[in-house]
């Protein structure tokens, strides 16, 4: 590689699951952590759920002398829970806090209070500029009905935007973190096939790990396997991914995972498995010119194109669905609101009885219209904040649906000008479940 002498970078990734005071055994888990870093002394560390900021000070104590460089991304109530550690110096950070992240009246899942985001740190590796990104996306809690599908996607497609309009200048481009989403998953495809970061897993030579690189395995003392039916083994919703540039490729030689049970240990680092990528850096190849090259070169950006026209509505689809949702939960909650305020209204007419009456004596128990009171202003406070935030919810669902209408413009556009696309296109029917003029352009 020109002008350069790094040709290798070790990057790992952990769900620390690190809630102090309800996960288990939280102290003793960060401390063999933090020996396995120190040992193993990777280039580059990413961390998800480190939601105490004592938790990672003592880390970054700990990992002085093998990661001299840290960053720490605060956010939300608890914080985001992402933090970094590097050989290299970190040149400039910066945080994106996504827009929607689940309800704050949900507080047995807590995703709200979290404040989740993508944090993104900028490192000079030799001669080269690395983005490096980590994040963590909200959590499935129920695949059959996942209420929280149109956030994710929303969340999926705010990263794909970070990345792509912060990663002009990189020669090296790597995102690490819990994305909370199977391989296959829209809001995985999305990211991929958007921004074009390659999954490790996918292009690694070598691998060693758990089976099909699941990174939540059933066979963890901490993870319940009620939560991973109907995968009875476990799933892979922990991901690292790597983009190179026009003069730097990048290739993932020997993926690992770690494997539930940790030597001379009664318990694992985390629910999550941990992920090592050995990555090798060359310099970029130049593309075949030939004639035949190039039409290859055309049908596939051409493939490319209309495989992200159907992601793009089927995310669209689905944010639409989100809209919906948003719509009816803020209109029961005017409801409410207003029932809620005629009943104070009814109230205050039975109180004025005794006064219109000349002085009659009140038939009703002074208690009763006390308690009555403190239930009207309960339910209009509840049903007013409610209001409020579904009202948020709703313009951040049109904000992002709003711009996957002008990105999907754009992507038929550019589609129309692959000639050798269009019979592939015109003979493409609209997916199952979806209306028959989604591809065609809106005004």
């Amino acid at each position: 590689m020109a002008n350069t002498d790094l040709v290798s970078l070790r990057v790992f990734s952990l769900n620390c699951w690190g809630i102090r005071y309800l996960s288990k055994h939280c102290p003793q888990r960060y401390a063999m952590i933090g020996e396995m870093l120190c040992k193993e002394e990777h280039d580059i560390v990413l961390l998800q759920e480190v939601w105490s900021e004592k938790d990672y000070l003592n880390l970054k104590k700990k990992l002085a002398c093998s990661h001299p460089h840290s960053h720490y991304f605060k956010s939300g109530v608890i914080g985001s829970g992402l933090a970094m550690f590097s050989k290299h110096r970190i040149q400039d950070t910066f945080l994106f806090r996504y827009s929607l992240n689940g309800y704050p009246y949900m507080a047995h899942h807590g995703d709200w209070f979290g404040g989740k985001a993508v944090g993104m740190a900028i490192l000079n590796l030799g001669s080269l500029t690395a983005h490096v990104y980590v994040t963590h996306l909200h959590a499935e809690y129920c695949r059959e009905k996942d209420s929280y599908l149109p956030h994710r996607v929303v969340q999926a497609w705010e990263l794909q935007q970070f990345i792509r309009h912060t990663s002009a200048g990189a020669d090296v481009i790597i995102l690490g973190g819990d994305l909370n989403m199977h391989p296959q998953d829209l809001g995985n495809r999305l990211l991929r096939t958007y921004t074009g970061l390659r999954d490790c897993y996918l292009e690694t030579a070598k691998f060693d790990g758990c089976e099909d690189g699941i990174t939540l395995i059933a066979d963890n003392p901490f993870t319940s396997k009620k939560e991973l039916v109907p995968f009875d083994k476990g799933i892979r919703i922990d991901y690292i991914l790597i983009k190179g540039s026009s003069k730097t490729s990048i290739h993932c030689d020997v993926m690992r995972t770690t494997k539930g049970s940790v030597a001379d240990s009664p318990f694992p680092y985390s629910d999550h498995e941990a992920l090592t990528a050995e990555l090798r850096l060359g310099s970029h190849v130049t593309a075949d010119t030939a004639d035949d090259g190039q039409a290859k070169n055309k049908d596939s950006a051409a493939g490319k194109l209309a495989e992200l026209v159907d992601i793009v509505t089927e995310a669209r689809t689905e944010v639409k669905v989100g809209i919906h949702c948003a719509e009816r939960m803020r209109y029961t909650s005017a409801r409410t609101g207003v029932m809620g305020l005629a009943l104070l209204f009814l109230e205050l007419a039975i109180a004025a009885v005794p006064w219109l009456a000349l002085g009659a004596e009140q038939p009703f128990p002074r208690t009763s219209f006390y308690l009555l009171a403190a239930l009207c202003f309960a339910i209009l406070l509840t049903t007013f904040l409610l209001y409020v935030f579904y009202t948020m919810e709703l313009k951040s669902l049109q904000g992002a649906e709003d711009q996957m209408r002008l990105a999907l413009g754009s992507l038929q556009e550019k589609l129309r000008g692959f000639p050798v696309a269009q019979p592939h296109s015109a003979l493409r029917g609209p997916p199952e479940g979806r209306e028959p003029g989604a591809f065609a352009p809106e005004e």
